[in-house]
């Protein structure tokens, strides 16, 4: 094997501004000094989720649900194969990190949405306690994807991390895409920046 382009740019910028996004929005989560930033960068997470929707039907091969959405046998196959510390190896998003993805962007999609009623004063006391129990819920999903990232990094001897900002994966030639789609990612942005601008306004 040796280095691939995997991971297209709208993969990898919304990965980075969904990250990025939600930290600044847990961080900034209980001050009204910085309600507006909040409001932001909820909408900036809002934004990268629900453009990635759709590009998990459209967009480069590994970008696709169907690439990476497996069935709960070869989730449990594969975790199998973890602890044994012998994780079957992938180009893509493994079974497991592919089901952690789904997650992630429910919870981002819900979190942003309750905030956004929240910051119209819909829902009351109620709606408050449900947008920090999606957030909760998603910050638990990110740690288990982050222990993954580092135990998949150990194991299959490449750094999981870097290819996120490279878009290169370890692989057999055949198995590159073909285009990092740059016009994408910025319709990416163009989206998450019309989505900050009605969600905030």
């Amino acid at each position: 094997m040796k280095k691939i382009l995997v991971w297209d740019w709208p993969v990898r910028l919304g990965h980075w501004l969904m990250a990025g996004g939600f930290c600044v929005a847990w961080l900034t989560a209980d001050s009204e000094t910085f309600r507006l930033v909040h409001v932001v960068s909820g909408a900036i997470v809002l934004g990268v989720a629900t453009f990635r929707l759709p590009w998990g039907f459209i967009g480069s091969r590994y970008a696709r649900f169907v690439d990476f959405v497996r069935s709960p046998t070869a989730v449990k196959d594969y975790l199998g194969g973890l602890l044994k510390l012998e994780p079957a190896h992938h180009a893509g998003h493994n079974p497991a990190a592919g089901w952690a993805i789904v997650a992630l962007l429910g919870f981002a999609i819900l979190t942003s949405l309750s905030g956004w009623a929240m910051y119209n004063e819909i829902g009351g006391d109620l709606l408050e306690e449900l947008h920090e129990a999606l957030a909760t819920a998603m910050l638990i999903v990110v740690f288990i994807h982050l222990a993954g990232v580092f135990s998949g990094s150990l194991l299959h001897g490449e750094n999981l991390v870097r290819a996120m900002f490279t878009g290169l994966k370890n692989g057999l030639p055949e198995e590159a895409i073909s285009s990092a789609r740059p016009l994408a990612a910025v319709l990416l942005l163009v989206w998450i920046a019309a989505t900050a601008w009605l969600i905030a306004t």
